[in-house]
């Protein structure tokens, strides 16, 4: 981990993240960098990166599987992948909490057979075919990360057995029912770019 580097893309948290972040740089080589909507702070990181793979991960994700990371590059190499996921779990979730995401990690198996759908919270990218998709929409106000995943071809995209995990915060501060719902339309919605372009009250982003 010392020699990879990390970007961590900070939106003017209040939080003390960018101080949290750079006291940890006598172990990692990392860097905080300007950051915004996800679609600006991933792509402002993806611009800076060298490697032959990106890797973009959410803020609140925990990687608790110290073999995620080799397995996940190891099975995008070995089958020529250009996008790879993983299993999402809710780590202080309730059972609905995790029914839901049970849910998403199924649908995230079945997208392969028509446009595949992989979360942000954890999405290893070919460099050079992110870099040929254009990378995330930053003019997408929600689902960035289903706009760019189903993009790949079925046969280049993979999940890697395991998972990582997340907290309930998306999930306790819009409820069950809203989360459902956004997921639902998203689906009837797929092939709708128009739809991506508006915010569905995810992230309460004012309209001029």
């Amino acid at each position: 981990m010392r020699h990879t580097k990390v970007f961590l893309a900070d939106a003017g948290s209040t939080d003390g993240t960018p101080e949290i972040a750079n006291s940890f740089r006598d172990r990692m080589d990392i860097e905080v960098i300007p950051g915004g909507l996800p679609s600006f702070g991933r792509n402002a990181g993806a611009a800076r990166a060298t490697s032959e793979f990106l890797l973009f991960l959410d803020a609140d994700i925990e990687l608790t599987d110290t073999t995620l990371l080799r397995r996940a590059l190891e099975l995008a190499q070995r089958r020529k992948l250009d996008c790879v996921t993983t299993n999402i779990w809710c780590s202080d979730g309730t059972f609905a909490d995790n029914s839901m995401y049970a849910f998403s990690n199924f649908m995230q198996y079945i997208s392969v057979l028509a446009a595949p759908f992989a979360t942000g919270m954890f999405m290893l990218f070919r460099t050079a075919k992110f870099k040929e998709f254009g990378g995330f929409n930053e003019g997408a106000l929600f689902a960035e990360d289903y706009l760019l995943s189903k993009k790949v071809a079925c046969r280049r995209y993979g999940i890697v057995h395991g998972g990582i995990l997340t907290t309930n915060r998306r999930l306790a501060k819009m409820g069950h029912l809203k989360v459902a719902g956004l997921f639902i339309n998203t689906f009837f919605h797929s092939f709708s770019e128009k739809y991506f372009l508006r915010d569905h009250g995810y992230w309460n982003v004012p309209v001029n």
